[in-house]
């Protein structure tokens, strides 16, 4: 099975310690230390890499500012996905701010750590989410399935803000538990505006289980939102269930089935230029 050429739509970097990062602690201790660009370039040796999405893992500002430092002249990452605390009355300062880094593509809230499922609809975001739609910003939606019936409220509300829902939405793997989520995510599917990351999914699965055990939550990503799939290493969150970064291009390949070249090279690297508007940069 020949590897396409990747644009990784989700990959982290973090320094233990450093500015705003606490996660990951000692209970992750295969991930429990720096992951940097040169980590990133020795787990890719030898793939075609046409770039990277470089996505926040930390809440705070300073991680935000840290990575865009980080991989300003790095030619490997060609977008950030960063944070900023939406609610904030100087949100949209914040935004314009960000927006003016050459980098800088989307934000990520992280939906999944906040109590409130509903948290996305509260009317005192809505300045920031103007604002991430006047700098023509993506929108990663970092959710569980709990929030799936709460992101169709949202993507009906801002029709113009392009979302992707990271992971999958995080469907309970571990457990073979496909229902409601796949009906919901099918209804997901036919907003225009809202695109999937396949890429996530064996950190939902218990250690030991199978990629292949994940057939079937593939194969309704795929079928429910088509070209609007992109894939994503996780990496080096992947590192956790002893996967390699070229164990799940390989996975990917063959839980998606026999897809033609087109189709490939969309959902390895297309989907994730178009989404994340980087065709220029083809």
């Amino acid at each position: 099975m020949t590897r396409p050429r990747i644009l990784d739509a989700h990959q982290h970097f973090w320094r233990i310690g450093g500015p705003g990062q606490v996660w990951p602690d000692a209970e992750w201790p295969s991930i429990h230390r720096d992951f940097l660009p040169h980590d990133l370039r020795a787990a890719t040796q030898g793939l075609d890499m046409a770039g990277t999405i470089l996505v926040q893992s930390q809440p705070d500002n300073r991680d935000t500012d840290w990575m865009l430092d980080l991989v300003a002249d790095d030619p490997l990452v060609l977008g950030v996905v960063g944070w900023v605390a939406l609610e904030a009355a100087d949100a949209p300062a914040r935004i314009a701010q960000l927006a003016a880094q050459p980098k800088f593509v989307g934000l990520r809230p992280m939906l999944q750590g906040i109590e409130d499922s509903a948290w996305i609809l509260h009317d005192d975001l809505s300045p920031a989410i103007g604002a991430m739609i006047d700098h023509g910003l993506r929108f990663d939606a970092l959710i569980q399935p709990r929030h799936l019936p709460v992101l169709a409220r949202f993507a009906e509300r801002w029709p113009d803000l392009p979302i992707v829902i990271d992971h999958g939405a995080k469907p309970f793997a571990a457990d073979l538990i496909l229902d409601p989520w796949r009906t919901e995510m099918a209804a997901l599917a036919r907003y225009s505006n809202i695109w999937c990351k396949l890429s996530g999914l064996r950190t939902e699965q218990a250690q030991g289980q199978a990629a292949d055990a994940l057939a079937p939550y593939v194969a309704h990503i795929l079928s429910c939102f088509g070209d609007r799939v992109m894939w994503g290493s996780d990496w080096p969150v992947l590192l956790h269930m002893g996967d390699s970064y070229g164990d799940w291009i390989d996975d990917a390949l063959r839980l998606a089935g026999d897809l033609d070249a087109v189709a490939c090279a969309r959902l390895f690297e297309g989907a994730a230029r178009a989404f994340y508007g980087l065709e220029r940069a083809a």
